[in-house]
């Protein structure tokens, strides 16, 4: 063997491993997925604040967060939510599995219907929440927060069902605000005005067709969009040039999660954690414990967690309560420690804004029962307020109340106002 010989497997090595290291590399300068209407966002980016969801570079805001709360609740404000995780579930028994699996009867959602379920574990613990689209009678979209695909295929056993995600085929966008509906029939989508709360239908859109629901996450008047991606551009700029005489305004998350809180909702794995992202066992919630109880019916067939959920019931071993705090003063309460009598600890709260809407310091907390629940007396959060350079610990006044905080009668009227 001559000498050139002997040094390949060196050399061999050597490439491998440098080839392994650029990998690497790569990996990490990678960017962030983008969406089906990322050049206009980006195009219209001026904070240039990003977050990472699921996998997708989304704007924490884009031109300025105040406004962009302003604009939910005074104009029309549009928001790219095609990082949504979305499934397809159709199949003869497509009902039946969603049925089994989530917590509402699926039986009373009729086609061209939407509604807010949840769905747990054997033990009872949520693994998520979402909305349930009952496109045609064999035909389902599942929206939620987080990946479930192994989860749903496992569950899917026996059922004559085929599940598959969607979350890169279809584009989504949520057009919310008083001036959503005029935006969407200026742009030229005849028949939207008979579109109740929660319902569905489909409306010509280029050469196919654009699902609208009128459902959203901001408690007002609002919309979501669903398109096949190649329609998705097309879609962005029919919307704007609709509503450029009825104030649209494209918008980051931190507004509409302003408007999501006004609105009581609660987002998974900020205001509880799912059982399958818990860590420690006492970190994951029954429906009951984080205000879901109303979707668990015990009158349908079996469906995961039902045995755990009704025993809890049964023998009073639910833990915790979420609840809605109002809060003295005008400084947001975020991430205080929640005390019964100033000395002790009973929660946490998740969320909290002062509401330019309701004119209010409101929060939302996990306590322990019996606290927020039969015990709602002398409830305090302690708050670190940035004062002149120095930190200032302030004990404030809570008191539990009922959500929403904030009820707008045009998210459900119905015509819908035209403003």
């Amino acid at each position: 063997m001559d000498q050139a010989t002997k040094k390949k497997p060196g050399r061999a090595r050597v490439d491998a491993a440098t080839k392994a290291r650029q990998t690497a590399q790569a990996h990490f300068r990678t960017l962030r997925l983008g969406t089906p209407f990322q050049p206009r966002i980006d195009a219209l980016a001026r904070t240039d604040e990003w977050y990472n969801w699921a996998g997708y570079r989304a704007p924490q805001s884009l031109w300025d967060e105040e406004l962009e709360y302003f604009a939910i609740r005074s104009q029309a404000a549009l928001f790219d939510i095609s990082p949504m995780v979305k499934y397809r579930i159709e199949g003869p028994e497509a009902e039946a599995f969603c049925d089994r699996l989530t917590l509402r009867d699926v039986s009373k959602l009729k086609p061209g219907r939407v509604h807010y379920t949840a769905w747990c574990d054997d033990a009872g613990f949520v693994l998520d929440d979402g909305t349930l689209f009952r496109l045609a009678p064999h035909r389902f979209r599942l929206c939620c927060q987080e990946r479930h695909l192994p989860w749903l295929l496992d569950s899917a056993v026996g059922f004559d069902v085929s599940i598959e995600e969607e979350t890169e085929a279809v584009a989504a966008l949520a057009l919310q605000g008083p001036t959503s509906f005029a935006v969407l029939r200026d742009a030229g989508f005849a028949g939207v005005e008979g579109l109740k709360i929660f319902d569905l239908a489909e409306f010509p859109h280029e050469d196919g067709k654009v699902a609208i629901s009128r459902t959203g996450f901001t408690g007002d008047l609002g919309y979501e969009l669903f398109v096949e991606s190649a329609g998705a551009l097309p879609l962005w700029d029919r919307l704007m040039a609709a509503g450029e005489r009825h104030g649209i305004r494209a918008i980051g998350y931190a507004a509409l999660n302003r408007a999501r809180l006004e609105a009581g909702l609660i987002v998974a794995n900020a205001d509880f954690v799912t059982a399958e992202h818990a860590i420690r066992a006492d970190r994951m919630r029954m429906p009951d414990e984080i205000g879901l109880g109303f979707m668990v019916d015990p009158q349908k067939g079996h469906f995961n967690g039902r045995r755990a959920i009704l025993e809890a019931r049964r023998k009073k071993g639910l833990r915790h309560v979420l609840v809605g705090l109002e809060i003295e003063g005008n400084i947001p309460a975020e991430h205080a420690i929640v005390y019964h009598r100033q000395r002790r600890e009973v929660g946490l709260v998740s969320a909290a804004m002062w509401s330019p809407m309701a004119k209010k310091n409101i929060a939302i907390a996990s306590l322990r029962r019996p606290f927020g629940d039969e015990v709602t007396d002398d409830l305090w959060v302690e708050i670190y307020a940035m004062r002149e350079l120095k930190y200032e610990r302030l004990m404030k006044r809570a008191k539990v109340v009922p959500r929403p905080f904030v009820k707008l009668d045009r998210r459900a009227a119905s015509p819908p106002a035209d403003f």
